[in-house]
């Protein structure tokens, strides 16, 4: 599925629009250049949950917990990741269950670590918009995508 993003508030809508759909234990990945508006459609899914506090990119922390309604959601930014084995180091595994829904940004960096997603989301800078392509990789995300159509 692709979908023409005009703009910042739009991004946010469709995050908004995608955590409507997403089950927990979800595995959603986002793929897109610097400024692409990954964290904007993050900062839309958390606050359609919930979430009133601000959305940062975690960057330098790798990880940002989201405590909403008695449920988490981990937000990645593995973009300045050396090596995928440092994953290992802060307990990886530990935040892939099939309760909490985990959002990484630039997910290649772990290499096969993080296995499939169930939704794979890439963001493209088209001349002042953006297209921003949902692929489902899995039965929970081919369940998103047919509820957002």
């Amino acid at each position: 599925m692709k979908i023409d993003v005009p703009d910042a508030e739009a991004m946010e809508k469709l995050g908004g629009c995608i955590a409507r759909h997403c089950p927990a234990g979800a595995k959603v990945f986002l793929q897109g250049a610097l400024g692409a508006g990954k964290t904007t459609l993050v900062r839309g899914f958390l606050r359609e949950l919930g979430y009133c506090g601000v959305v940062k990119s975690p960057t330098y922390t790798l990880i940002e917990p989201y405590e909403i309604k008695g449920n988490i959601t981990y937000h990645f930014d593995l973009y300045r990741l050396n090596v995928p084995e440092e994953l290992e180091l802060i307990g990886l595994r530990d935040y892939f269950d099939h309760d909490s829904i985990c959002l990484v940004e630039w997910p290649e960096k772990a290499g096969t670590r993080l296995g499939v997603p169930d939704l794979m989301i890439h963001i493209e800078d088209r001349e002042g918009h953006r297209q921003v392509s949902l692929d489902a990789q899995g039965p929970q995300g081919h369940a998103i995508l047919k509820n957002l159509a």
